[in-house]
């Protein structure tokens, strides 16, 4: 399991200015081992300076101790060590303090500069002891050694513990883009798993509104048909018998198509469904499985139309069911009839059945007239009807005040027109203009 940035930063728990309580004791033992070595060798350099041991046993001890801030402050660390390079002591705080140095995020030309004065340091003390010791005998060599010896060891104290801190710390830098990365990448699939679910949601809620539409349109006129060829049937039942049976019949034929429309809608439901399930396990998931699966969701969510719906061509029957059912209906027709998206047909159809059956219910026996322009680029429908007949206008049908708000949704999600209200000679006027593509 990896750790993110994030973790990263709530994960720090040490003491002033460590970011974990493990690394402050690691400096903490550090810098005692350097004031020790430092006190140690604050011996022989207060005997060659004449000066009181216990002078130089302390500034060892506080010259050695400087390696705790070696994190906050490694620049001091370095400096510290150069300082005391000429007492022959600092060691392990050079070696340490050049390594923090290179680790750190200060500018390589800050390193480079700090190291290079260290490494100058100890060539010159190492040159100048040698020379020293072969002054006084303590060491016979040849004098091509001491300038070999002093770069040699210049080098090596400084070179290896530079080189290692400039690995890791680009190392660590890396570490730390990376987990800025995956945080960055785990913010974004988060947001697009929100923005999935959010799609999701609305298009079940679209989803919803068109099942309602289609519903209604289909229920409402089939029944309020079959309801008007109903109260003829119990009106003229007795009188006219064989008025009556043709009645039936038509009430049966209106209820057939009506199960019908029903049927053929629930099929699409069922075919749909499928792709709708939810998924549900004890098994995880990751993030970025969650919001392709949002998105894939979100994308299958909405349900065809159907593939079957009604047509401008079938607006002959449907003016002469209501025609049947006692209803006065001039069609009127301008232009050619051609083939139009089969949504743009259903729509238009849906708005003159919707027209026709808001007659039945509100101006029942009232003329009406319903007109059709075939243009170049739209179509355009007009359901009209005069003022009712005084009595018994109505047909005493429920009205749930949705047949206007679905046939304005409906044309408006064509980038349609939607126009509806009364006439100044007192009837009802609904029009609507469609594009055409």
């Amino acid at each position: 399991m990896t750790t993110t940035g994030e973790d990263h930063v709530t994960a720090r728990g040490g003491p002033w200015w460590w970011e974990r309580r493990r690394s402050a004791v690691l400096d903490v033992g550090l810098a005692v081992v350097s004031a020790l070595e430092c006190a140690a060798e604050g011996v022989p350099f207060a005997w060659e300076a004449g000066i009181p041991v216990a002078v130089g046993v302390v500034f060892g001890l506080v010259a050695g101790a400087v390696l705790l801030v070696r994190r906050r402050w490694p620049i001091a660390v370095v400096l510290v060590a150069i300082a005391v390079t000429p007492a022959a002591m600092g060691f392990l705080l050079g070696i340490v303090g050049l390594y923090s140095l290179a680790a750190s995020d200060l500018p390589r030309r800050i390193i480079g500069s700090l190291a290079g004065m260290q490494s100058v340091g100890v060539l010159i003390v190492m040159f100048v002891r040698l020379r020293q010791d072969i002054a006084r005998g303590d060491v016979e060599v040849g004098d091509w050694l001491v300038p070999f010896a002093s770069v040699t060891m210049a080098l090596g104290v400084t070179a290896p513990p530079v080189l290692l801190g400039l690995y890791v710390g680009a190392r660590r830098r890396l570490m730390e883009s990376l987990r800025e990365r995956a945080d960055s990448l785990e913010r974004e699939l988060q947001l697009l798993a929100e923005r999935a679910e959010e799609r999701a949601e609305w298009a079940r809620g679209e989803e919803r509104t068109r099942i309602a539409r289609e519903m209604h349109d289909v229920v409402a006129h089939r029944v309020s048909l079959m309801v008007v060829h109903a109260a003829a049937l119990q009106a003229v039942a007795r009188k006219d018998p064989e008025k009556a049976v043709r009645n039936a019949a038509l009430v049966g034929d209106m209820g057939r198509q009506a199960l019908t429309e029903l049927r053929e809608m629930l099929g699409v439901l069922r075919a749909g469904g499928d792709g709708v399930r939810s998924r549900a396990g004890g098994s995880s998931v990751p993030l970025a499985a969650v919001g392709a699966a949002a998105a894939a969701a979100a994308s299958r969510v909405v349900v065809e139309e159907p593939a079957e719906g009604p047509s401008l061509a079938e607006i002959d029957e449907l003016v002469g069911q209501s025609a049947a059912a006692g209803m006065v209906v001039d069609l009127s027709v301008e232009g050619e009839y051609r083939s139009y998206a089969p949504e743009v047909e259903a729509t238009a159809y849906r708005v003159v059945q919707e027209a026709l059956t808001n007659v039945h219910k509100h101006a029942a026996g009232a003329k009406t007239y319903v007109r059709l322009a075939h243009r170049v680029s739209e179509i355009a429908m007009q359901v009209e009807n005069e003022p009712p007949s005084g009595v018994g206008s109505s047909a005493g049908l429920p009205s749930g005040g949705n047949g206007l708000v679905g046939m304005r949704e409906r044309v408006s999600a064509l980038g349609g027109v939607f126009v509806s209200g009364p006439t100044d000679a007192g009837g009802f006027r609904v029009s609507a203009v469609i594009p055409a593509s």
